[in-house]
């Protein structure tokens, strides 16, 4: 019978607390490690600091059970899994110093036959740099340790799931980094797992974002083109999708989260020449957001040249896609804050989240019954039956409306 390998996950948000949850289920020992004392001891306890379905459920059962314990310090262990931020320095920089400060936790604690798997989204040959940091340090390891890279492909709100059933391009910095880290994910994932090396699979995570956005720019893109033509863009975009080789994707207040609106300029920030739609893309995606705040303020000002006085505006949802409580770089909580810090009265609504430290939400009901201009940012389900009962007048940039 195969011993299984014991992992160490650098790293517990959103990917890392997940994936390390997914691997203690299939009986593996999985030893957390982050920086915060708070997610640590939470994790200990069996509960989670992420709104994540399913997730509270497998954490305890793994945690209950001593598949999953958390540290702020790794330990000895055949697999390490690196799953930390990796930010943005000024001009759209990648900041690395995350990922190196893993490694550099690790390097004490690795010895012969060591597998390190870099999951976090990073420059192409980050992984290679990963190899100069460990090596230089621990020469001693030239030759008896595998490195790959293998970035995560999964929707917040359907983590666990896509975790297990997507497909991964898993690539080493060598033929046999790449066997071991394969060997590896079969313990866990049931999708096809797809070798090549490692620079390829760096470049395959930022591609598919950029893919994405490049479509949403096109779709923003035609929303304000739209806007001033008088037409009604969810229609248009419905007929022109009639056709059997078209497929525009919906607008949005533009384009949030932690992938999609940040993987590009890993690209554009190394291949600044020839990287000219993927940034284009970019920037029509932020203008997007600025355009609905300006869409917004001129409503507001109208309503108060109308009325004489000011208009409470609700900003319906705050977080970067439908359903979730995630806010990272999100478009509706940029609109929202903006408004609320240039002097509207502003209501901050989102059903997803129970309390903010930086802000008051109102509720659904509270919303409808005080605000005079309703602002649809996010196409929450909570807000999909409300078309009938609303008499304000109403902001729709989401397409809420006509679904």
């Amino acid at each position: 019978m195969e011993i299984k390998p014991t992992v160490v996950m650098m790293g517990l948000g959103y990917i890392g607390l997940p994936t390390a949850a997914l691997i203690a289920s299939k009986g593996l020992n999985v030893t957390g490690v982050d920086i915060s004392q708070h997610v640590v001891d939470t994790i200990n306890q069996g509960k989670i600091h992420i709104v994540e379905p399913e997730l509270d459920g497998l954490v305890h059962y793994v945690v209950k059970e001593g598949y999953l314990k958390a540290a702020t310090k790794p330990i000895m262990a055949n697999v390490y899994l690196i799953a930390v931020p990796t930010p943005f320095k000024d001009n759209h920089v990648p900041d690395l110093s995350y990922v190196e400060s893993a490694v550099k936790n690790i390097i004490p604690t690795l010895q012969k036959g060591a597998l390190v798997i870099l999951e976090s989204t990073s420059p192409v040959g980050t992984t290679h740099k990963i190899q100069e940091l460990i090596f230089k340090e621990r020469p001693d390891l030239k030759g008896e340790i595998f490195i790959a890279y293998c970035p995560e492909r999964v929707l917040p709100g359907n983590v666990i799931y896509e975790l297990e059933q997507n497909d991964r391009a898993i690539g080493g910095i060598d033929d046999e980094s790449t066997e071991k880290a394969v060997w590896f994910y079969k313990h866990f994932v049931k999708g096809e797992l797809h070798k090549t090396n490692s620079q390829t699979a760096e470049m395959c995570k930022l591609v598919e974002n950029s893919s994405r956005d490049v479509q949403i720019a096109f779709a923003n893109e035609l929303s304000m083109i739209c806007d001033k033509a008088n037409i009604n863009v969810w229609e248009l975009i419905r007929l022109a999708n009639k056709h059997p080789r078209v497929n525009i994707l919906q607008p949005g207040t533009g384009v949030g989260g932690h992938c999609i609106a940040v993987d590009p300029w890993f690209i554009v920030s190394e291949f600044p020449e020839e990287s000219k739609i993927i940034r284009s893309a970019r920037e029509i995606n932020n203008y997007k957001t600025e355009w609905a705040i300006e869409k917004v303020k001129n409503t507001a000002l109208q309503f108060k040249i109308e009325h004489g006085r000011d208009a409470v505006i609700a900003c319906m949802g705050l977080a970067f896609k439908p359903n979730i409580d995630d806010l990272r770089e999100s478009p509706a909580l940029r609109v929202s804050q903006q408004l609320d810090a240039d002097g509207f009265n502003v209501l901050f609504v989102e059903p997803n989240l129970n309390s903010h430290d930086q802000f008051k939400l109102t509720s659904l009901t509270e919303a409808k019954k005080t605000c005079d201009i309703m602002v649809f940012l996010v196409a929450h389900k909570e807000f999909k039956g409300l078309n009938g009962e609303i008499q304000m007048q109403v902001l729709d940039f989401c397409g809420i409306i006509n679904k």
